[in-house]
């Protein structure tokens, strides 16, 4: 799962568990359209952090690049939070200052999802799409993981030109028939080598708990008391570690489109896991309803509105199906049966402009031409905006955090299963988890719960049904394995809710849960400001 905009020059492949911060979706943050209720009590003093003998790292801001309202900075943590004393790495941030100061309520951190979502690249790059309220009274500040993008990161490559030649080997999309599969695994044991030879010490270190300590080193280098946290996808199970390992510090912790931490930590022998991360969450299951969705919405529209409809749902999905059949047999140019599901799952990210770009390529492929390639968004006005994102960076954290089968072998009768149940994205999302079943590190330091500390302030839990990625059911579980949580139901579509699929409702209930700490009603049911192709 790959993100649009400046990063999306990597190629798309299914290695990458979801990154989700779009760059074209606007929210506009209106005032509360409904009463909240379930005020957060006083704040509590922070917890203590485990290795109090870590040095808080100092952050020298800057201007990023002459003229932009963004800084930069670099922070100093040690490689092993258990042994301090001993190697260090850089972790890159990055910050825009609170732009109503007199009003500053603190810093809001935000994780864009993943992993191998780069913050210092993805959330400048969606600022706009950030509540107002939100932009007025904290500085909001982002980071590259440990392992990701512009901090050290894991590259297993000497040189750009052999990531390119080992880029070219997997199939776009996933493996289809024998030649295909033996090329995808031999690929992925060959980066898995590649790896282990180039810098073990780190890949054992990268964990989402890893990742969790040096949250809360970088809270503390900003002088909050408490944190405030913004995660989507991927970030919910980095926030939902954070506030069980560091349950005293939590202010306000907004988990969006999340990862049932159940599913991530697979709760069975980690040596001989039965199914992958992605079919445990149900991410093939919920692919499968929002395509659908996709369809009907598409065919219930007129053609001016959905390039892709037929008239009607039924003659929509038939359409789709015969277009898929279609090109499993005579690929259009670069565009195989593989690559136009995987294009097809990315897509249903992001309701606006993505639906309706979707329909057109879709209607272009149905017509025999290939279609355009998209035009991305031009770069934030930051140091480094295309950093190296190399499949082995999301499968660091991934592989060595996430029990998966080992035995590559599995994969295919995986597939068959779950495209049983959930058709063409089935097949896509059982071949995203098989890069695992070859990776040579398990992280020193992970969290496996529990998952229910009591936290000092509520958690707000926000799902969405048609979510292509992590499904609401996800959501269901996060809320009910934390001790405090409040979810809030996103009856809408696309991944993640404030910033990719634009609803007020919302956009309003997150702003003054972080301004004040109020929570929704118990059983509140946000929907979109506009139906797709309506």
């Amino acid at each position: 799962m790959s993100a649009p905009g400046p990063t999306a020059g990597r190629r798309r492949r299914a290695a990458v568990l979801s990154v989700a911060l779009a760059c074209s979706a606007l929210l506009t943050g209106p005032g509360l359209g409904a009463a909240a209720a379930h005020s957060a009590p006083p704040p509590a003093p922070a917890s203590p952090s485990p290795s109090p003998s870590v040095t808080v790292p100092r952050l020298d801001w800057s201007p990023c690049r002459p003229g932009s309202p963004w800084d930069c900075a670099t922070a100093k943590v040690p490689l092993d939070h258990a042994a301090p004393e001993g190697r260090t790495i850089d972790l890159a941030v990055v910050r825009r200052q609170a732009t109503d100061p007199g009003r500053r309520l603190g810093t809001l951190f935000v994780n864009p999802g993943g992993p191998g979502g780069p913050g210092t690249v993805q959330v400048p790059q969606n600022y706009d799409a950030f509540p107002k309220e939100l932009r007025e009274r904290f500085d909001i500040v982002s980071w590259d993981p440990r392992g990701i993008g512009n901090s050290t990161a894991v590259n297993c490559f000497d040189t750009t030109e052999e990531a390119k030649t080992w880029a070219a080997r997997p199939p776009g999309g996933f493996p289809v028939g024998a030649q295909e599969r033996k090329a995808w695994i031999d690929a992925y044991e060959d980066l898995a080598r590649r790896c282990e030879k180039r810098d073990p010490d780190l890949l054992r270190h990268v964990s989402t708990a890893d990742t969790a300590r040096d949250l809360d080193l970088l809270r503390r280098s900003v002088g909050d008391p408490q944190l405030n946290y913004l995660g989507v996808s991927y970030g919910t199970i980095l926030g939902a570690t954070y506030a069980n390992l560091f349950p005293g510090s939590v202010r306000a912790m907004v988990l969006d489109s999340n990862i049932a931490p159940r599913a991530w930590i697979d709760g069975g022998p980690q040596a001989d896991p039965r199914t992958t991360t992605l079919l445990r969450m149900g991410s093939d299951r919920t692919a499968a309803a929002t395509l659908d969705r996709f369809l009907t919405l598409c065919g219930s529209a007129p053609a001016t509105r959905c390039a892709f409809s037929a008239g009607s749902p039924e003659a929509t999905r038939d359409k789709f199906d015969r277009l898929m059949l279609r090109l499993r047999e005579r690929p259009i140019g670069p565009w195989t049966y593989a690559k136009t599901v995987a294009d097809t799952v990315n897509s249903l990210y992001i309701v606006d402009p993505g639906w309706t770009a979707l329909a057109g390529r879709l209607q272009e492929l149905s017509r025999g031409r290939a279609p355009k390639p998209p035009v991305y968004p031009p770069p934030p006005p930051v140091a480094q905006p295309n950093p190296y994102l190399g499949d082995e960076q999301a499968a660091a954290v991934w592989c060595a955090d996430s029990p998966n089968p080992r035995d590559p072998a599995a994969y295919q009768g995986l597939e068959e299963d779950s495209a049983r149940r959930a058709g063409d994205a089935g097949r896509y999302w059982t071949w995203a988890a098989e890069p695992c079943a070859t990776w040579p590190a398990r992280s020193a330091a992970g969290y496996e719960g529990p998952w229910n500390k009591p936290t000092a302030h509520p958690v707000l839990v926000i799902g969405t049904r048609y979510d292509p990625s992590t499904p609401y059911t996800g959501a269901q579980a996060m809320a009910r394995e934390l001790a405090d949580a409040r979810l809030l139901t996103n009856d809408g579509y696309g991944h993640t809710a404030l910033f990719n699929n634009g609803s007020s409702c919302i956009s309003a209930y997150e702003s003054r849960y972080f301004v004040d700490g109020t929570l929704p009603p118990s059983g509140t049911v946000c929907r979109p400001d506009r139906v797709p192709f309506s």
